[in-house]
């Protein structure tokens, strides 16, 4: 009986344990009965806009990122600033994150068929995935439930992991969010579709250090294309920069095979071959992309799982509180 006793003590705890780091029951059929053509309207709207704009899936996909890495996923990115606030979207880390009319579009779209019902939240989960997928990537079910913020401040934009960290760094801003070391790696494989501007990696290539004018663990001849793209007299335009692999439109795992090659774009994608915590990971996937696929697509659902709370609003208009 004693045993027993402990035995059913320790299922408790058990599922106490299991359910305690997701603050809000999320649903892959959340809008089955209440919107269920949600999901066909952001992906039609996601591929139009793709097809006027082929950077639109390296932005909406750090639009998730950044989102949920600041305060959960709560569409707090999409937030205008006001004259008594200044807003996410306008802090420097966000300078790349455009395309906010992909979200508008469908969210007008959506208020159209089920009114007061899919969370902006939501809309940047789904239109992330889906990205991901248009571009040849993974598929998986989205989770959706998440409610919309009200808060958004531009100077936590400091909280999110930037181009320069190590590896020690990179392994505590990501722990920070629930997520391992493993999570860490595979999602920095997102910069498979990503473009940075000169901005964020220009330090490697100028003045590196007292010893070396570029960033010693660069390939040298990928460093002086990269200067021909990033001049010290003309790098501030919006499209002054580069993609961050070879494919630039297919998600792959040639991001990987980049940094294998010592053509890793910002300093913290390169750290991550110099590490015996995160090496193995970027060999691995690099040889094998279907294992990349499918840790990259369970790393998604838990970075959208994280920090979600219950209480908050489901946002009318993605720029402003109802």
């Amino acid at each position: 009986m004693a045993f027993s006793k402990r035995l059913v003590l320790a299922m408790i705890f058990t599922v106490f344990v299991i359910a305690k780091p997701s603050e809000a029951a999320l649903n892959a059929h959340y809008y089955d009965r209440s919107c269920p053509a949600a999901e066909k309207i952001i992906l039609e709207t996601v591929q139009k806009a793709i097809l006027h704009d082929p950077k639109v899936p390296a932005r909406l996909l750090r639009m998730f990122f950044h989102d949920c890495f600041i305060r959960g996923c709560d569409a707090s990115i999409l937030l205008d600033s006001a004259k008594s606030n200044q807003a996410e979207k306008d802090g420097p880390p966000n300078i790349s994150v455009r395309s906010f009319y992909v979200i508008d579009n469908a969210k007008t779209k959506l208020e159209k068929v089920c009114p007061r019902t899919v969370s902006c939240a939501d809309v940047i989960a789904i239109a992330a995935r889906d990205v991901v997928t248009l571009s040849g990537g993974p598929y998986w079910s989205v989770l959706k439930g998440r409610k919309d913020g009200r808060m958004s401040r531009a100077n936590e934009t400091i909280n999110l992991p930037g181009p320069t960290f190590n590896v020690s760094q990179l392994i505590q801003s990501f722990a920070a969010r629930g997520l391992s070391v493993k999570d860490m790696v595979t999602l920095s494989g997102g910069h498979t579709i990503g473009f940075s501007h000169c901005s964020s990696f220009e330090a490697r290539l100028h003045n590196f250090s007292k010893f070396h004018d570029i960033d010693p663990s660069m390939n040298f001849a990928f460093a002086q294309s990269l200067k021909k793209k990033c001049p010290i007299s003309n790098n501030r335009g919006k499209n002054a920069g580069t993609f961050l692999d070879s494919t630039t439109s297919v998600f792959d795992n040639d991001y990987y095979k980049q940094i294998l090659s010592r053509k890793g774009v910002f300093g913290s994608d390169q750290a991550l071959l110099g590490e015996y915590r995160t090496r193995w990971i970027v060999e691995t996937y690099a040889r094998d992309q279907k294992a990349f696929f499918r840790e990259f697509a369970t790393s998604m659902v838990k970075l959208g799982n994280f920090g979600v709370k219950e209480t908050g609003e489901v946002r009318l208009n993605p720029r402003f509180v109802n």
